[in-house]
């Protein structure tokens, strides 16, 4: 016997989504002192090898596998702001730890190193914890008009608080000292979480609906076993693996390329990487601005728009392919900037079409689904930069030809991007139409979910 209460709710307005954008923020805060600030400081004070803090942030990678899982406790519940709290208190706590941790490996790198694990380990589940039950939260109270530019605002906070966040820590961080540093990482971490509970206070309301169940709930595995059978479901998680891992691949060898085969020097390279953010930035706006708003039906759906930035980010991989064997005679910074631009418009219109998806299948299962692709794009970030590493020193190995090298992996990264087009059609053409217009569930059928969990 199922009770059940249906209240559908009012979708958020501009600051409702602004103020959800300030997770992401703090989100970004902590994640970027420890995952920069601290392999600078492991790398270059304590002289120790660059593999610890790649393997610290492989590790933090590899528990995103948890997700699901953490998407499933928010099921039961039923409320998803906790969960956004409790894992903000998680990051932070790991944030602040994995400071400590670096201080010590200066004295001691055994308790260090040990402690270091500890930290990315609560690191990882905070990262996932929250940002999983922040998407389904944004999905389940944003107009589907507004998707796009929610998806934008918030990913163009988060990099907000990748920039002033670095700028203010680096302020405070010299004179450099191992009590700077806690200091500094544990007033980061306490700011990012009050910020997340004033931000998300009251903001979930009433939820959308209220179930008392007789029977035992399913089961983390009947759940995802449940999801995983649903045809798009299982699709779209192969398409965010196959086209993060597209994307990804690129980030650790484009500097190196560009070094190597256009005898940039460092500042030179690093220039070229805000060239490539400056157009990540403008291809996020650009669909946030088409996918929204009064000109959405004519400038495109978020279907188009993720499958446009699918073809536009491979068209300028192989570009870039065509510039490693042109040489120096190529324009570079257009190119990048051009790639910059696509992947942009790729990133926030997949990650609004993982909101408008999110709800088409079972109820009751939109956290399991979202951790499901969110676990598909964390290990594809972790396997891209190290498979685009390792296919660039193979194919120099074999090839002879740094430039050849190079331009063999991108052009393979290209085809990935191309697979991944024809994933995402495969993905999105059975309920494409929901990706385009909005029709507000019916009381009976959140009911009938209710009923089937």
């Amino acid at each position: 016997m199922v009770a059940a209460q249906v209240q559908l709710q009012r979708p958020l307005g501009w600051l409702g989504i602004v103020r959800l954008g300030l997770v992401q923020t703090a989100l970004g805060a902590i994640v970027v002192l420890t995952t920069s600030t601290l392999n600078r400081v492991m790398v270059v004070e304590l002289a120790l090898p660059a593999a610890l803090p790649g393997a610290l942030v492989a590790l933090h990678y590899g528990l995103q596998i948890l997700r699901p899982r953490l998407g499933h406790g928010s099921d039961v519940g039923g409320r998803r702001t906790p969960w956004i709290i409790g894992g903000m208190a998680v990051l932070a706590l790991g944030g602040t730890l994995a400071a400590v941790a670096t201080s010590w490996m200066s004295s001691n790198i055994v308790v260090g190193v040990a402690l270091a694990v500890v930290a990315f380990i609560l690191i990882g589940l905070g990262v996932g914890a929250s940002g999983t039950n922040l998407l389904v939260l944004l999905a389940k109270r944003v107009d589907p008009q507004r998707r796009a530019a929610a998806a934008t605002i918030t990913w163009v906070m988060m990099i907000s608080g990748f920039v002033v966040t670095a700028t203010t820590a680096g302020y405070f961080l010299d004179p450099f000292s191992a009590a700077r540093l806690i200091a500094v990482t544990a007033s980061v971490s306490a700011i990012a979480l009050l910020v997340t509970v004033f931000a998300v206070r009251d903001i979930e309301g009433a939820t959308a609906y209220q179930a008392h169940h007789t029977a035992p709930k399913a089961s983390f595995r009947e759940a995802l076993k449940q999801v995983w059978a649903e045809p798009q479901s299982r699709r779209f998680t192969i398409f965010i693996f196959v086209s993060m891992l597209a994307y990804s691949a690129q980030d650790l060898i484009l500097e190196p390329f560009a070094g190597t085969v256009f005898g940039l020097t460092p500042g030179e390279s690093t220039q070229l990487a805000g060239v490539q953010n400056g157009g990540v930035l403008l291809g996020m706006l650009l669909v946030g601005f088409a996918a929204s708003g009064p000109f959405a039906g004519r400038l495109g759906s978020l279907r188009t728009w993720t499958l446009i930035g699918c073809v536009a980010s491979a068209l300028a991989l192989f570009s870039l392919s065509l510039a490693g064997i042109g040489g120096p005679g190529w324009p570079l910074r257009p190119l990048v900037f051009a790639l910059g631009v696509a992947n942009g418009a790729f990133a926030v219109a997949a990650i609004g079409s993982m909101m408008a998806l999110v709800g088409q299948g079972r109820a009751a299962r939109e956290g399991v689904r979202m951790g499901l692709w969110g676990a598909a794009q964390a290990l594809a970030f972790g396997l891209g930069g190290f498979i685009g590493t390792v296919a660039s020193d193979v194919a120099r190995y074999l090839i002879g030809s740094p430039a050849t090298a190079y331009a063999t992996v991108f052009a393979a990264e290209a085809v990935l991007f191309l697979l991944a087009t024809g994933l995402a059609l495969r993905a999105v053409r059975a309920n494409g139409a929901n990706l385009d217009r909005y029709a507000p569930p019916s009381r009976a059928s959140l009911a009938h979910g209710i009923s089937q969990n």
